[in-house]
């Protein structure tokens, strides 16, 4: 049973992490109030995240793979807790950009390395639900966060929302510090040690053939792509509406902040749920079941990609409980698509790579955090409202599903590189 606390301790690590993305986001219009910022402007500092998460996505991939999943994100914790906190103290667009950028940075190991660790405590047919309880921690931040820092940022001001982020992230690294180990670290019983052993589970060590030269044949892999854009694809979306949502309800449906975190909460709550029943636990039961591992995660990530196209007629609505009902649809697709994407890297990379794929694939997902806040910002300028935003997700969309169909293949462990 230990690889469940392991599991919810790896959850529980996300949700904090995501406090420390959503709280600008929350944020955003009384700061762009206060320093007289236009969207495009804003879609800018929105983004700031984003350049560095993604640049430290193949270091941080290579890192975890030379030193492990522990140690790295240890310091990580105590990284990313100092950013938030420094982002309540400075003042101007010029210093929240470098609060932002240096978070990246700090929080650039938190999805490789739930994966890789997962990827350590769990058989494959565990698989889906274990990684449905860090993705969909993901999620369900926004349902609990969004309302939280919404209340903080109305009570003490649009500082407030970063001191209560950052207080709770310190909370968290002294919890990661005294309970995360790795299996081979832990005392664990014989059921547990064989069912980690003869399910699948992967075991800690470097690739033979070095980072240099598996990072170059894993770039080879036509899967490896195939995974990479397919989800890059649902990337789009998803920090759209991670970024903008509140904006947008605050924009386009005239909404206060407060009222806006309760709305934003709904279609998150719903993300949530999907990502853990569909993404998580009726993946595993399927497989469980006998059914081909391949057809089950394909259906899965192309049917939750074609529920994400939700948010095309979500755009032309000005009705704020029809458009909160579609981007629900939108997000519940996505969100169950989501724990299938990050379950493949443990299944597909060659022993000692986990941290490789999973990187690769987090690095271009994550220029999809840079890339959407932006065009979202500069769309919205210039058009006055959202729609044209949200078609161009669709459209990305479209393309994700292309890319999972014809790219990936058979889900099944990539031959290891010859030395």
């Amino acid at each position: 049973m230990k690889r469940w606390w392991i599991g919810l301790l790896i959850g529980l690590g996300v949700l904090i992490n995501y406090f420390d993305r959503t709280n600008l986001s929350v944020a955003a219009t009384p700061i762009s109030n206060l320093y007289h910022l236009s969207d495009a402007q804003m879609g800018i500092i929105l983004s700031a995240f984003g350049w560095s998460y993604a640049a430290f996505q193949i270091p941080v991939g290579a890192l975890l793979d030379k030193i492990g999943v522990k140690w790295l994100n240890r310091i990580a914790t105590i990284l990313w807790s100092i950013a938030t906190f420094m982002t309540a103290i400075v003042s101007g667009m010029g210093l929240i950009i470098l609060s932002r950028v240096l978070l990246g940075i700090a929080e650039a190991p938190a999805f490789p390395a739930a994966s890789k660790a997962t990827g350590y405590w769990f058989p494959v047919r565990e698989r889906g639900v274990a990684t449905s309880l860090f993705d969909a921690a993901a999620k369900f931040s926004n349902v609990i966060g969004t309302p939280l820092v919404a209340w903080a940022v109305t009570t003490w001001g649009w500082k407030g929302g970063f001191w209560l982020t950052g207080a709770l992230s310190l909370v968290y690294a002294a919890l990661y510090w005294a309970f995360y180990r790795d299996p081979h670290e832990t005392r664990l019983s014989q059921e547990e040690a064989e069912l980690l052993r003869e399910g699948g589970a992967q075991q800690a060590g470097e690739a033979e053939a070095g980072i240099g030269k598996s990072l170059a044949y894993l770039l080879r892999q036509r899967k490896v792509w195939g995974l990479t854009l397919g989800f890059a694809a649902y990337g789009y979306s998803f920090y759209l509406f991670l970024t903008w949502l509140p904006s947008y309800l605050v924009k386009e449906m005239h909404m206060t902040v407060l009222k806006s975190g309760w709305y934003t909460a709904g279609p998150w709550l719903v993300a949530t749920i999907t990502d853990l029943l569909i993404g998580g636990w009726l993946v595993d039961r399927l497989i469980q079941r006998g059914h081909d591992v391949t057809r089950v995660r394909k259906t899965v990530l192309v049917v939750g990609m074609i529920f994400g196209l939700a948010v095309i007629p979500a755009a032309f609505t000005h009705n704020p409980n029809t458009a909160v009902i579609f981007i629900a649809i939108a997000l519940g697709g996505l969100a169950f698509s989501a724990p299938v994407g990050w379950s493949i890297p443990s299944l597909i990379a060659p022993k000692g790579t986990v941290g490789l794929v999973g990187s690769i694939m987090n690095f271009v997902n994550n220029l999809m955090s840079i890339v959407a806040p932006i065009v979202t910002g500069f769309v919205v300028q210039r058009t006055g409202s959202f729609e044209s935003a949200f078609v161009i997700a669709g459209v990305v969309l479209l393309l994700g599903i292309l890319f999972y169909v014809f790219m990936l293949g058979k889900i099944e462990p990539i031959p290891d590189p010859k030395v």
